[in-house]
């Protein structure tokens, strides 16, 4: 085997290592909103992280149609989603659309999964009523627009979500489902 290729399969098996949501974290022992809204994050971690593992230049490539978006434009969708989790938990607003948004896949899926790492760890750290004090709030030009907590999870959450299952089709699509043994039930591959 050639010394190049050897090292870069090393660096990317580490790098696959360093990212976050491979396995889904153990239950919480209490059920609160803080718990609820930390699983909801923890599970999209989890679905994302299996939904792109392994995707090939093709899948990257592959739309279903003219007019859609190919799998790796939805990946910097969801990316921009997960920047708007991370700055409603944080208490900041997030600008619309993202100031500097990755370009490639690898950095791309990188920092998503910590921007949804980083959300969970501080959702973990709040109080209900601190959660229920939060706002959801978006810079677009000159106009900042602020929304209940509850707009969090049926925008943001639910379409990262939604999208998340996109990438799955596509990739079925192209010709490379998830990898086998990903159960999302129980938060691990087995």
């Amino acid at each position: 085997m050639n010394f190049r290729i050897l090292i870069f399969l090393i660096s990317l098996t580490s790098m696959a290592q360093d990212l976050p949501f491979s396995t889904l974290p153990s239950a919480p022992e209490t059920l609160n909103v803080s718990s609820s809204l930390n699983r909801m994050i923890q599970g999209l971690g989890f679905r994302f992280y299996w939904a792109t593992e392994g995707l090939r230049t093709e899948d990257l490539a592959y739309q279903p149609s003219e007019n859609a978006q190919n799998t790796l434009e939805t990946i910097a969708h969801i990316y921009g989603l997960s920047d708007v989790i991370l700055k409603t938990v944080q208490g900041k607003v997030a600008e619309r659309p993202p100031r500097q948004t990755p370009t490639e896949f690898v950095s791309l899926r990188k920092e998503t999964l910590k921007l949804l790492e980083q959300a969970s760890y501080i959702v973990s750290q709040l109080k209900d009523e601190e959660i229920e004090k939060l706002k959801i709030q978006f810079l677009r030009g000159e106009q900042t627009t602020s929304f209940p907590i509850w707009n969090l999870y049926n925008g943001p959450l639910s379409d990262a979500l939604y999208h998340t299952g996109q990438v799955v089709s596509f990739r079925r699509s192209s010709g490379n489902p998830i990898a086998n043994g990903v159960n999302v039930f129980l938060g691990i591959k087995q």
